[in-house]
């Protein structure tokens, strides 16, 4: 399958990309296009387009997520590392509204560790990793070619983080 999303990926469009190939359709491409042409090449080219105006899985969708918590619900709902995961994207693409919750007002961050044991962070609280997630991804056009590049080596920390999570989790249980 095709997948079509806006250039110059950073947190969630990485993030989604990543998560398509290692457990949505891992023989599908990327096309990376201006925010305006996503929707006519999902359209044209049968693709599936994603973080953008227009786009299936839209920047953010009417129930307020981003493109990776919308396939993670769709395709791995019982993955709680990838919900984990899902979390720390939101919290990265969408800084400001993790401050503005309630409990984010009262609290500056928690760590996940402290969100899969359930003690001291409110399910609402901001997750201190999405701040170095956000800081990474800053600087994602910064170390690569292009957007193929970018989702080629970012794959190593997607993966990293994704493994740690699972292991939390497991120990958590």
């Amino acid at each position: 399958m095709l997948w079509v999303t806006r250039r110059c990926i950073r947190v969630n469009r990485t993030a989604t990309g990543w998560l398509v190939r290692r457990f949505v359709d891992p023989t599908g491409t990327f096309r990376f296009v201006d925010p305006a042409e996503v929707a006519a090449v999902e359209r044209s080219d049968r693709a599936i387009g994603f973080d953008a105006p227009g786009a299936r899985y839209p920047h953010k969708d009417g129930r307020g997520r981003c493109s990776f918590e919308a396939l993670v619900e769709e395709y791995r709902p019982t993955d709680r590392a990838l919900r984990v995961l899902a979390r720390i994207v939101h919290d990265a693409d969408f800084p400001g509204e993790a401050l503005s919750r309630p409990a984010g007002r009262a609290l500056l961050a928690f760590d996940v560790v402290s969100l899969l044991t359930g003690l001291g962070a409110p399910a609402e609280a901001p997750v201190a990793e999405a701040a170095g997630l956000r800081a990474i991804s800053s600087g994602f056009p910064l170390v690569s070619a292009d957007d193929q590049e970018t989702l080629q080596r970012a794959a190593f920390l997607y993966d990293s983080l994704y493994a740690s999570l699972a292991e939390r989790v497991a120990i958590k249980r």
